[in-house]
Formats: structure tokens, sequence, C-alpha cells
């Protein structure tokens, strides 16, 4: 069974930085693409990062040059480095594991961008 928790959301001032991690468990992190998706209030959730078992990356456009997700495969670790935060990215962020056809979510961490 996998599981996934996240933590480091909190109130970040408009062009600080913030560092979301996700802890995984199981043994289908190593195979899997590991992914952060966020959903702000009354909008859909949608892919912020994602990255392969293998180390390739995408980006949605609106983050591109201020995110960066990378894993570290001996804590089974997935993070999103955020710098340089807008507040439009204000939002509940989650940590997303693909495994085929199937979609594992955390419980989702507040990431508040205000000054």
């Amino acid at each position: 069974q996998v599981q996934l928790v996240e933590s480091g959301g909190g109130l970040v001032q408009p062009g600080g930085s913030l560092r979301l991690s996700c802890a995984a468990s199981g043994t289908k992190y190593y195979i899997s693409t590991m992914a952060w998706y966020r959903q702000a209030p009354g909008k859909q959730r949608e892919l912020v990062a994602q990255i392969t078992s293998g180390g390739i990356t995408t980006y949605a456009d609106s983050v591109k040059g201020r995110f960066t997700i990378s894993r570290e495969n001996a804590k089974k670790t997935v993070y999103l480095q955020m710098n340089s935060p807008k507040p439009e990215d204000t939002a509940v962020y989650y940590c997303n594991l693909k495994d085929g056809s199937r979609n594992f979510w955390g419980q989702g961490t507040q990431v508040t961008v205000s000054s």
C-alpha cells in the first residue's frame, strides 16, 4: 500500500522561498512518476510539476523557472522547491504517485503567498 505524507507548507512572502516534501511508503516509489498538483479555491486541481523514475522533469508554464521538482531515492522523498512565489501560487499542494492507471494522493499541504 502506498502512503504519501506532505510537509513544508505555510505562509511565505512574495519573492521568498519554500520547500515542500513528500515522503512515500512502499516500493512503488522507485519505479513511479511522482508529481505535485495544486488546487486553489474554486478552481480545478492542476499539475504543477512531475518527475519520472529516471529523473525527467515537466513543469506547468506558470511555474517554469521558479519551481524545481527533485527526488531523493534513498529517502523515498520528492521535493518541490518554490522560489519567487506569487500570490497566485496560493493553493493546497498535493503529492501524487502514478502507478499505471492508478493514482495515489497525499493529504495536501496549504501554501499561502502573501505579504
